[in-house]
């Protein structure tokens, strides 16, 4: 018997070390020995004879065999066909033969065992639930899988599977019910506890990333309001500059220059220019900084259409006390109508950036092209034009 075991493992051995991918790497020869090992102490356990511990050997070694191409669907059916091959070659008589067929067959999840020493097999298949290194078992299972190019599975949703196939698994043997059972429910507790602390820091980073999002969105919001605002009242101080600068002019011109019309008519065409310039320069500085006037009211009708900005005071001015609160309440309770305000009042500035930047350049074109030719009449009438005298 010693020397035919030998002889068996040896080409077991052999057809994993020739035949087995390298990417299985959960049913390979390490459960295999794990196997082996585990069902020679539930046979004696289970109080099984000589005969039949040689047996369960035979069945041990040969019970995943037909996973050699990685293929899980039918490994049962093709392991029992490698029996039939290597036991009949070793000589053993068929009924020995079947018995380790049956054997194997009866892993088939779920497992459904006829006999003590099918059940035997089937407790040593699963004995790593109730191992110390379960976790370790399951995560390579979950590794071998995703080897063989199937889907990807998130860490916890695999546990949690792993967590309910452990609950519903019954081991088979007295032993396996009366010892294993009880180090089985222990580990049951372990992955559960496990699973929870996962859920938990998951929930943590989930909140974290939202909060990191809606912090940076709220400063993006922050920024841009803050950058168009500056560039308002820029604008606004630009348009007091030359509203301030042409009243001078104008000033000037009205006070010393019309007065001198009269000695000095060659200047009467450049002075027009002049007071044109300015003119024109200041009603357009003046509209660039003209408030825009607006209803100052917010239905609520927008409100529940999500229309409604209730965050620029020309949109609410006009509202009472209590719908005006009852709109800022709505949008508070709603980021995405929150949000939509934020930008919409963005946008709106923006608008009215444009026009007013707009408005503005025309001020500014209008007073640089209108001093130049103001300056140049000037100039062509002192030297061009002797003032006629009275």
């Amino acid at each position: 018997m010693l020397e035919r075991s030998k002889k068996f493992e040896t080409w077991i051995r052999e057809n994993f070390f020739s035949k087995l991918k390298k990417e299985i790497c959960y049913h390979n020869l390490e459960h295999t020995l794990f196997i082996v090992e585990k069902s020679k102490e539930l046979g004696e356990e289970e109080g099984l004879g000589e005969e039949e511990l040689e047996d369960m050997f035979y069945a041990a070694w040969l019970h995943d065999t037909g996973y050699k191409d990685g293929e899980a669907d039918g490994h049962e059916m093709r392991g029992a066909e490698n029996a039939q091959v290597y036991l009949t070659e070793l000589g053993l008589p068929q009924s020995r033969i079947d018995r380790v067929k049956g054997a194997i067959l009866a892993t088939k999840v779920p497992q459904s065992p006829r006999s003590n020493f099918e059940a035997v097999l089937c407790d040593a298949d699963m004995y790593h639930l109730s191992s110390e290194q379960f976790l370790d078992h399951t995560l390579r299972l979950k590794k071998e899988r995703e080897n063989l190019g199937m889907e990807a599975i998130p860490e916890i949703e695999w546990l949690k599977s792993s967590l309910d196939f452990t609950k519903t698994h019954h081991y088979k043997t007295a032993f396996g019910k009366g010892v294993l059972q009880e180090k089985k429910e222990e580990n049951i507790r372990l992955l559960a506890e496990k699973i929870e602390q996962m859920e938990k820091e998951g929930k943590k980073a989930e909140k974290k990333n939202k909060k990191g999002s809606a912090r940076g969105v709220e400063t993006m919001f922050r920024i841009t309001s803050t950058n168009h605002l500056e560039l308002s009242a820029l604008a606004d101080n630009k348009a007091n500059i030359m509203i301030s600068v042409n009243s001078i002019i104008i000033s000037i011109v009205v006070t010393v220059l019309i007065r001198k019309l009269e000695e000095f008519p060659n200047y009467t065409v450049p002075a027009i220019l002049l007071i044109s310039t300015c003119l024109g320069a200041m009603v357009f500085a003046i509209l660039a900084t003209r408030p825009k006037v607006t209803k100052g009211v917010v239905t609520k009708e927008d409100i529940a259409k999500k229309q409604g900005n209730l965050l620029y005071f020309g949109n609410f001015h006009q509202m009472s006390l209590k719908d005006y609160t009852d709109g800022v309440n709505s949008m508070m309770e709603d980021s995405e109508y929150l949000y939509g305000t934020m930008t919409r009042d963005i946008y709106n500035l923006g608008k009215v950036l444009a026009v007013k930047y707009k408005l503005l350049r025309k001020s500014y074109n209008v007073f640089m092209f209108g001093f130049i030719i103001s300056v140049l009449s000037f100039l062509i009438a002192t030297l061009f034009f002797d003032p006629v005298q009275y």
